[in-house]
This record gives C-alpha cells, structure tokens and sequence, in this order.
C-alpha cells in the first residue's frame, strides 16, 4: 500500500523572483510582477494569462524567454494560485525581507499594489463598481497604498509597526479580493448521490 503524500505547497522567494525576472529586462520591483500576477489571476483564468506580457514595459516583451524562464514563471503562477485559494488565509505578497532597509520595504510595497491595481485592469470591462462594499473599500485602500512613504523624522518602531499592519491589510485583502472575484461554484442538485 502507498503511503499517502499530500500535494506540496510550492513556493518561491523574492529574491528568486528577482533572479528569474532580471534575464528578461524587468526594470522595475519584483514585488510589482507578482502584484500584477496576483491582480491578474483574480480576473483571469491561469491558462490565458501570458505571463511575459504582464512583463510589458511600453514594449513587446522579450521573446527571448528560455525554457527554464518560462517554466518559472508558470510554477510561480500556479504557486500564487494555489496561495490564493488557501482557505487558511495563506496568501503572502512577495516583498523583501524584514532585514531589508523598511524604505526599500515600503516601495517594494507601493509597487506590489500598482501592480495588483494593474493585473485587475488587464480584464477589459471589469467594474469594480459593481463589487461588494468591502470589494470596493480594499480596491480604495490599495489605490491610497500607492502613495505610501517613510518619513525621515519618524519614529523607526512606530514605521516598523505600521509597515507590519499594512502587509497584514494587503495579504488579506488581495485574498478576500480573489475570492470574490472567484467565489465557488455552487453545486448541482442534479449531481448529488442520494442513498434511496
């Protein structure tokens, strides 16, 4: 008899993501591609997302992608779907370590929601209007999250706390985002066994 094995959760590291993204151009933070993946795979389904074009930086992406390259960005997409659908509240957006200077956190931060903002708008059409009022107060929130900085006379441990709180918002939120933009489909009657 084989031993059951659960699925492993895969998972992949900022810093990794750095690396798979640098070959291919990427100018920008990290932390903005997975925000635009994560905005993306809530308003699309994984297979019609073309992974290099959320890579667009005003130009036709690199079509110099190798195997490997491609093959990471499709294990990082199917390891943020999976974060997404975790019912535990699993989802993590990818921003540097906390031994990170907290300004390069907090861009890192701004960017991954410009890039959250960004993957939801790839769905040509989609009113957020229409969403429920916590639908519309995340996609507020994320929207004044853009805007966010470090003062300079501020305290380092009051900076710290508020960066820790506003991560904790946008993990949840984007995850609450997901799911209502992908609620569960309901059951059939028609398909339910009954014992007569």
């Amino acid at each position: 008899m084989r031993a059951y094995n659960p699925p492993m959760t895969r998972s992949i590291d900022y810093d990794a993501l750095v690396k798979l993204l640098s070959p291919l151009g990427y100018a920008e933070d990290a932390a903005e591609y997975h925000g635009t993946l994560c905005g993306a795979l809530c308003v699309h389904k994984p297979a019609d997302i073309d992974l290099l074009r959320l890579i667009d930086s005003g130009e036709r992406p690199p079509a110099t992608a190798d195997a490997a390259t491609r093959a990471g960005l499709a294990e990082l997409r199917d390891a943020v779907l999976e974060s997404l659908q975790d019912e535990d509240l699993g989802f993590e957006p990818l921003l540097p370590e906390d031994d990170a200077a907290l300004v390069v956190r907090v861009r890192a931060l701004v960017s991954w929601c410009d890039g959250f903002l960004y993957g939801l708008s790839t769905r040509p059409g989609l009113d957020l209007s229409r969403g429920s009022e916590e639908l519309r107060e995340i996609i507020h929130d994320l929207t004044q999250l853009t805007q966010a900085t470090v003062g300079e006379e501020d305290d380092p441990n009051v900076e710290e706390t508020a960066y820790a709180e506003l991560v904790e918002y946008v993990r949840v939120g984007a995850q609450l985002v997901f799911m209502e933009l992908h609620p569960r489909p309901t059951l059939d009657p028609t398909d339910s066994q009954t014992l007569h």
